[in-house]
């Protein structure tokens, strides 16, 4: 049986994407075909309906609304530019001072927005031009940009992780959120080493000092900013608020924000407030049409046989990590995080967690694997966005971006085969 209904599919899947219908059709579709294998229609359509209701029926899922509300305020915000200049006094004066600023903007604004496109093209479009001025290779510069982009992905506060913690039947947020630093500084560590290296090679100029009270004044302005990392994540760890509201309150501070700094007015929040309504429906039908699938592998047993399939392979876990991070880096180089997550979590986490994986820690891998496909050919979405912002060719930036795609590869092998750079802060929180 569930050979029968995953061959129907995995085929009727990769059919519905080939003919460009929409993912969350495409999963529907894929799903009840599958599952009218096994069931009659009547009971097969009235079980998925149900199934669509209840997968949204969650607390912790209003969080992701307000979220990207939150990271919509910041883009329009006027923060990208007060982080640039805090990032600026951070790097100091390296050896390609302007690429590590752009690094640690991206970092910052990324965890911000929670967005690794907002952060390649509000960063990099502020960063390339003086860039380019400084004499700085253009394909150089995008690359960096590029590379250090989807950091924000895993440094909290991080929507992808919610997902997760919902279709992983509830793992802590607080612990993920708390668990996603060190990977994601490792990660902008990684692209500052390797810019370093091309930028000592190359000669490329350094950062002027900056006078004290010049560096006083841009950490001062940058601390409105700051502070919404510390309202979050320390209400969360503090026990003053969850996850959900959390998001809330996330909001609230960045639209106060968002109009003190007069980059926001109350005319522009009809058009904030839909483009947030749109994001977001996109999603919850992603998480809906999850639901459906993820019912339907359970029922006939297709997570179950993947299992055996891989652990058939081996039972060593150092080779059965290695499979599935080849396997998630290739599904990441054409589907969209958010889907990958709802439809790879289910099948994977019973079998890492069979040979004593955190499902914290497997968490921070995925979403650590799936990041890393939104700069990587044919469908990265901040590689297209990275490039589009510099005015080159897809072509033009992916021979520069290898040395960091090896940079980034190295992290994931670390943050895989040593759970504690993951576990570590969660286990100090006491979770």
């Amino acid at each position: 049986m569930a050979l029968q209904a995953g061959l129907v599919l995995v085929l009727v899947f990769i059919i519905m994407l080939v003919l460009s219908v929409p993912i969350s059709v495409s999963i529907v579709i894929a799903s009840m075909a599958a599952i009218l294998t096994v069931l009659p229609m009547d009971m097969a359509i009235f079980t998925a309906s149900q199934k669509v209701v209840t997968g949204l029926d969650s607390f912790t899922l209003l969080a992701v609304p307000f979220f990207i509300l939150s990271g919509i305020l910041m883009n329009n915000g006027g923060i990208a530019e007060r982080l640039i200049n805090f990032g600026k006094i951070l790097v100091g004066r390296m050896p390609g001072s302007l690429a590590h600023t752009n690094v640690v903007g991206n970092m910052l604004f990324g965890s911000l927005s929670g967005s690794s496109v907002a952060a390649a093209a509000a960063i990099g479009g502020v960063m390339g031009p003086l860039q380019k001025k400084e004499g700085y290779d253009p394909k150089f510069s995008a690359a960096v940009n590029i590379a250090s982009a989807p950091t924000g992905l895993i440094i909290p506060p991080s929507g992808t992780l919610i997902i997760y913690s919902l279709v992983s039947g509830g793992t802590s947020v607080a612990a993920l959120f708390i668990a996603g630093y060190l990977p994601g500084i490792l990660w902008g560590l990684a692209c500052m080493v390797v810019a370093f290296i091309i930028a000592k090679r190359r000669k490329y100029p350094v950062s002027e000092r900056v006078p004290f009270k010049v560096a006083v004044k841009t950490f001062i302005d940058a601390i409105p900013s700051l502070m919404l990392i510390v309202i979050v994540i320390g209400g969360i760890l503090g026990g003053y608020f969850t996850a959900t509201e959390a998001s809330a309150v996330a909001v609230a501070y960045t639209f106060i924000l968002a109009m003190a700094y007069r980059a926001v007015k109350i005319v522009d929040l009809p058009k904030i407030i839909m483009e947030a309504v749109q994001i977001t429906s996109v999603i919850m039908l992603l998480v809906a049409a999850s639901s459906v699938m993820s019912w339907v592998m359970a029922f006939t047993g297709i997570p179950t046989a993947i299992s055996e399939f891989i652990m058939g392979i081996s039972d060593n876990p150092i080779i059965i990590l290695l499979i599935l991070n080849i396997f998630l880096l290739f599904i990441g180089t054409f589907m969209d995080i958010t889907p990958a997550v709802l439809i790879f979590t289910p099948i994977f986490l019973p079998i890492v967690t069979s040979f004593g994986m955190d499902p914290i820690h497997f968490g921070i891998l995925i979403v650590l694997n799936l990041s890393i496909g939104n700069i990587t050919p044919p469908v990265g979405s901040a590689l297209f966005v990275g490039a589009s912002i510099a005015n080159l060719d897809l072509e033009d930036v992916i021979k520069p971006m290898l040395p960091f795609y090896a940079a980034i590869i190295i992290v994931l092998l670390l943050v895989t085969y040593i759970p504690e750079i993951s576990m570590f802060l969660p286990k100090l929180a006491g979770y």
